[in-house]
């Protein structure tokens, strides 16, 4: 009598712990416990098909009846499936040899056992339900962003956990450089992707995306989340800097001042959460030429020459200008070409070219062609033009090493007769006036709204 109790209290808790589970419906757990009985009952007596299971997850208990064919003593040959008259008459005095007796199971009276096998059934049939429902979730939701708690901290990866607990990955290639985690710190990061191989959901963050410094925005923007603002474009490069286009369809609105707020006050946050990347805001325009100018910001572009079939761009300024379209480490002139998605070359804006000077390209059997491709980037495409700057804006601008730069030099001197002073600067060489102007006062390009968090 006691195991019998023991065991009824082991089957309550069983149908206790499964009516407690979370994102389950109540069909689903109907039917879980429903097939999970009759897998034991199946294996215990060859079938369930005489078997009727009332489940009542509201009150946490259950019901089983049993059919069976009344027979004459001592002809039961299945008793599972038949049931002698005299046994039968006990249960309803009432019955007849052939007639179907159904009486109450009570699944305690299986053994422990049973029990067991059960329980072992449910567990299995919770654990795949609860990894379902947690892929289906979060499938849901990527590309949104979620807060987790960092759990534990490893060299290519940290572990994080939701509010239900449950494992969340952010690789190192998705941290931005400059991140630092403590366990137990909460940490926001955009839902990547989310796999289910083999029944074993894998939710990947990214604080790296794209999408990410999107959703901030919209967080933080609300005429961007009411659809009054649109991104149009998005260059980055976590944790240094990057650009971003926004456009509104309301005139009365100002995307760019809208994002970033009243001295900064939108944008400030958003730039703290990227671990301080600068992040400038420019107005969006299907001009090609005016979007690249403006994506160049803050320098102030001459003229532009596009070439639409192979998307490049030739972009001519003034020589105080080169240096900042080319921005620090080359990252300005890198995140424009992204966000534009054209090809940007930048040269210097000059009137005509000296008849005693020579195009770099002419060096090529003397100067290796990576080299002089580093001096046109920055400006340079003559000899007179990389003479007139000093060494260290030749070392600074084209990221070589100073005895490059005296070999170039001395490469290129030795083609002239008279020396070119090397303090001389490339303004009183380039003259000012260009003819290769295109845009007018009217459409002269607005600068970006450049953040500078400190």
């Amino acid at each position: 009598m006691g195991r019998r109790r023991e065991d009824a209290i082991s089957m309550s808790d069983t149908l206790t712990e499964f009516k407690e589970l979370k994102n389950i419906d109540k069909d689903t757990m109907i039917n879980v416990l429903e097939e999970s009985f009759r897998n034991v009952i199946s294996k215990m007596f060859g079938t369930d098909e005489n078997y009727d299971i009332i489940i009542n997850p509201e009150k946490g208990d259950f019901e089983i009846w049993r059919k069976r064919t009344i027979v004459p003593d001592g002809n039961v040959k299945d008793s599972n499936l038949q049931v002698a008259l005299e046994e039968a008459l006990t249960i309803d005095p009432d019955c007849e040899i052939g007639e179907e007796l159904i009486d109450e199971v009570h699944f305690e009276d299986f053994g422990r056992r049973a029990i067991l096998n059960l329980r072992q059934t449910l567990a299995s049939k919770i654990l795949e339900l609860q990894k379902d429902s947690l892929y289906n979730r979060y499938k849901e939701n990527i590309g949104t962003i979620i807060a987790a708690e960092v759990y534990q901290i490893w060299k290519k990866e940290i572990l994080l956990l939701d509010d239900q607990g449950n494992d969340l990955l952010l690789p190192k290639t998705e941290q931005i450089p400059t991140d630092f985690f403590r366990k137990g710190e909460t940490v926001r990061a955009l839902i990547k992707e989310v796999t289910n191989e083999n029944n074993n959901p894998k939710i990947l963050l990214s604080r790296t995306s794209n999408d990410f410094l999107r959703r901030l925005f919209e967080l933080e923007v609300p005429e961007i989340n009411d659809g009054l603002i649109t991104i149009k474009a998005i260059a980055r490069i976590p944790g240094e800097r990057a650009k971003i286009a926004v456009e509104s369809y309301d005139e009365r609105i100002d995307p760019v001042g809208a994002c970033v707020g009243m001295k900064g006050s939108r944008i400030r946050g958003i730039v703290h959460e990227l671990r301080n990347e600068n992040i400038d805001v420019i107005n969006y325009t299907a001009n090609t030429s005016l979007l690249i100018s403006r994506a160049l910001s803050p320098a102030k572009v001459s003229s532009i020459r596009l070439n639409e079939k192979e998307r490049s761009a030739e972009v001519f300024l003034r020589p105080e200008e080169v240096s900042l379209a080319i921005g620090k480490s080359g990252l300005n002139i890198k995140l424009a070409s992204m966000l534009t998605d054209y090809k940007i070359d930048v040269f210097r804006e000059i009137e005509g070219l000296d008849e005693e000077d020579i195009e770099l390209s002419e060096f090529s059997d003397e100067i290796e062609e990576w080299m002089i491709e580093s001096l046109q980037k920055m400006g340079c495409n003559t000899a007179k033009s990389v003479l007139k700057l000093t060494d260290e804006e030749i070392m600074e601008g084209a990221d070589l090493e100073e005895q490059m730069v005296k070999d170039i030099r001395r490469i290129l001197e030795a083609e002239f007769e008279e020396e070119i002073q090397p303090d001389e600067t490339a303004a009183d060489y380039d003259d000012d006036n260009s003819d290769d102007e295109v845009f007018s006062d009217e459409e002269e390009p607005s600068e970006a709204a450049d953040l500078e968090n400190n």
